[in-house]
């Protein structure tokens, strides 16, 4: 690619990154977006299969004779956030931003692919899949339970998220466990409620459903070994009482990180123990819904060798770690690391950014020609021309 097409790639992929931008929509509401993926997948001479989950899009690109196959994935989806940016291309939809880089995520994977159908330089099969609903941990299952790995079958699958804080450019990994389980929990306490001015006539919620959201957080401190990593996160407390009224009911709702499935296990069991402790001490009933929406993601050894070793032939070796830590946020794409090995990087996306779900967070364009190269280079050192 000359110098001048290469800067013409970069300009195109920048406006469709602005483009989603301007364009979020939600999980398995990704009808635009997927459409435009599927109609520019098509136009670089891909198979494509729309309708994937949902929304999903698989584009398959094939060179050589190779029976190898991968697959690299990019999220669609936006947030229900409402942007306070004020770049141009900040969302036109009102309650719903890219606050997550799926946008940025999207059109690197576009990149990749339209730079591996032009120029090909691997043996084997590629699968490009668009994945709908990440954020809200139903896109994976989604797809998968639509036959993606039968219809599609890949032996390795490869993902990349931006990192705000990590410098533009730079990939981390770690094989093992990468990121966190997602819990949710639900907790109803149910007592009588009455006026403000006669507390001893009923059995209010408030006070205990205060002394329940403190007593939450021994759980980590008290009940799980310090050499675990947990999280116990109170992130709602709703009552139906007024300024001159004490609630009778109050609901406390959060969720838990954590990785391993026995302290999942142990999270529930303590934190039902301590709702019905505390729902008693203070003469209320407790209720307890605890779903698991999350798995942990387990990076496998031998892809992340290979991602870290793509990362320095296309980076250079000097912006590539693969010490990472592990980090207490979740993804869906742990999902796909149960059908197959794989690896799932992160890519800097500079150290201004603002954090991820931040209402002013907005993907770096310079990281999209990283990632591009990023994909590219796998694609080719995993499925090498004889």
């Amino acid at each position: 690619m000359s110098l001048e097409a290469e800067a013409s790639f970069w300009a195109e992929l920048r406006d469709w990154r602005r483009d989603f931008h301007r364009h979020p929509e939600f999980g398995f509401e990704e009808h635009r977006t997927a459409g435009l993926v599927a109609a520019r997948l098509r136009g670089f001479g891909l198979e494509v299969a729309e309708g994937i989950g949902g929304t999903g899009v698989v584009g398959t690109l094939r060179r050589g004779n190779g029976t190898r196959a991968i697959a690299l994935r990019a999220d669609m989806d936006a947030l229900r956030i409402t942007e306070q940016g004020e770049q141009p291309w900040r969302s036109t939809h009102a309650g719903l931003m890219h606050a997550c880089g799926h946008d940025g995520h999207t059109t690197m994977l576009l990149g990749a692919a339209a730079l591996l159908a032009a120029e090909g330089g691997f043996d084997g099969t590629v699968h490009f899949v668009f994945q709908p609903a990440e954020e809200w941990g139903k896109g994976a299952l989604a797809m998968l339970a639509d036959g993606l790995a039968t219809r599609f079958p890949f032996d390795e699958i490869y993902g990349l998220h931006n990192m705000p804080g990590l410098p533009l450019g730079h990939v981390t990994a770690r094989a093992g466990p990468a990121m966190a389980a997602e819990d949710n929990f639900e907790i109803l306490l149910r007592g009588i409620g009455g006026h403000a001015a006669r507390p001893q006539a009923g059995r209010e919620a408030l006070v205990g459903a205060c002394a329940l959201v403190v007593n939450l957080q021994t759980i980590v401190s008290r009940r799980i070994s310090p050499a675990e990593a947990a999280v116990v996160s109170v992130t709602e407390l709703l009552t139906d009482g007024t300024r001159n009224a004490l609630p009778g009911l109050a609901r406390i709702l959060g969720d838990t990180r954590s990785f391993r499935p026995e302290i999942s296990a142990e999270i529930e069991a303590e934190l039902r123990r301590i709702a019905a402790g505390t729902a008693m001490a203070h003469g209320l009933e407790a209720e307890v819904t605890y779903t698991r929406e999350f798995v942990p993601l387990v990076n496998d050894a031998a892809p992340t060798l290979a991602a870290l070793e793509a990362a320095r032939a296309a980076l250079g070796a000097e912006w590539v770690r693969g010490d990472a830590e592990p980090i207490s946020a979740s993804e869906d794409f742990a999902r796909f690391l149960e059908a197959a090995p794989g690896c799932f990087a992160s890519l800097g996306n500079g150290e201004d950014s603002a954090p991820l779900h931040n209402p002013r967070y907005d993907f770096n364009d310079e990281a999209i020609p990283h990632g591009v190269r990023f994909f590219a280079t796998l694609a080719r050192q995993r499925l090498p021309v004889a």
